[in-house]
């Protein structure tokens, strides 16, 4: 089953108005003020919740239900436009808003900080704590194995932190859930390096999760690519001693590596590169194919022998022709194919974000087109004689 596809601005309005919520006259000034409070970040045009954002909704969907609820909103929505067109007295429309309204806030407001976010820790249990597939306790600390994970309110925002502290200090950000949550968090020790003696840990910043050896200015770290699979001492070790020495090349003497870098896998030797498919490749590339890889590489500008490309994304196939649909990456950038039309990715979604049911859509509508038209060449008129 596919997610539905992130909400660009254009289609979060027509779905605003879809639920009849807000007017052509207040979308801009809405979407602006998620943005000004840093409710949400755009990328590539497309929205994606901050952690303030999702803990703003958290709240106001435990304490205001009824007032974040379509239908209301909707609603209220109607009788502004009755005091607009003079058929609704502005005064009682919000005396009778307020009535309900005011003891509400007051109720909320009476709570402690700590009740309130213990009300947050239960109503986010199912995205915070999702049930393990093993059956196990979701909420046992990961690090210690002894205290119980819960969310926590601190300076810098809302975390989840192990019962256990200051004994153990294990944390994790807010919006780490699911999945994420399930892999370990910050500061989740992974053990010891049995050369240095230093910790190990995985830890999640700005641009994602890493491990750490060590701590300090000194302390050694690496990126997790997605394809890491699962996470644990050794793998991590392997990390976080790229580049990886192949061995030497038989014609240069020099040596060839391997490692990750800002576009993925790649080899490297005397300047030249060639990229792997995967992050196992890394590791288990050896010499003789190394060598081949680079020559492919070499002989094709730096990119992959042809028919040897990995897809970016494997999308399953197309519901209406049973085509396999894929991702690919093109020399101008991605592009969707089913083997036998190519339909370029749109700037304004996101490879990540790529549905199913939207790479057959472009599909369709290339295929729809026609081949392309080559130009027609231009006969060259004759050049003018010089007049003598």
């Amino acid at each position: 089953t596919q997610p539905p596809p992130r909400f660009s601005e254009a289609s979060l309005v027509k779905r605003l108005e879809e639920l009849g919520i807000g007017r052509p006259s207040t979308y801009a000034s809405t979407i602006q003020v998620l943005k000004d409070r840093s409710y949400v970040r755009i990328e590539k045009n497309r929205f994606f919740a901050e952690e303030s954002g999702r803990l703003v909704t958290a709240f106001l969907e435990r304490f205001f239900e009824k007032y974040v609820g379509y239908d209301f909103t909707a609603g209220l929505e109607d009788e502004l436009d009755e005091v607009s067109g003079g058929r609704a007295e502005w005064q009682a429309v919000l005396e009778s808003f307020w009535k309900d309204f005011k003891p509400r806030t007051t109720e909320v407001m009476e709570q402690k900080p700590s009740e309130v976010t213990a009300e947050l820790d239960k109503f986010l249990e199912p995205y915070l704590f999702p049930a393990k597939a093993d059956g196990g306790d979701p909420r046992l600390c990961p690090n210690c194995g002894l205290g119980q994970l819960a969310l926590r309110g601190g300076k810098f925002g809302a975390f989840v932190a192990c019962s256990n502290y200051p004994d153990c200090k294990y944390t994790r950000r807010f919006a780490q859930g699911g999945e994420e949550a399930a892999n370990g968090g910050e500061g989740a020790s992974l053990g010891t390096d049995p050369v240095s003696g230093l910790p190990v840990e995985k830890k999640t910043g700005r641009f994602g999760p890493y491990v750490q050896l060590g701590d300090g200015k000194d302390a050694r770290r690496a990126s997790i690519p997605k394809d890491a699979g699962e996470l644990d001492l050794d793998l991590a070790l392997k990390l976080l001693s790229l580049p990886r020495e192949v061995g030497v090349h038989p014609e240069s003497g020099n040596p060839i590596t391997a490692s990750i870098g800002r576009y993925g896998p790649y080899l490297a030797h005397d300047g030249k590169y060639a990229r792997l498919a995967s992050t196992a490749e890394v590791f288990e590339t050896g010499m003789n194919a190394a060598v081949v890889k680079l020559a492919e590489a070499a002989a094709n500008g730096g990119r992959p022998a042809r028919g040897g490309r990995t897809a970016l994304k494997e999308l399953g196939k197309h519901p209406r022709t049973d085509a396999e649909l894929k991702l690919m990456e093109g020399r101008y950038g991605p592009y969707i194919t089913d083997g036998a039309t190519n339909a370029n990715l749109p700037k304004t979604i996101a490879p990540e974000a790529l549905t199913l049911e939207e790479a057959a859509q472009l599909i369709d509508a290339r295929a729809a087109m026609g081949p392309a038209k080559k130009g027609r060449k231009t006969a060259k008129k004759p050049a003018r004689k010089a007049k003598a």
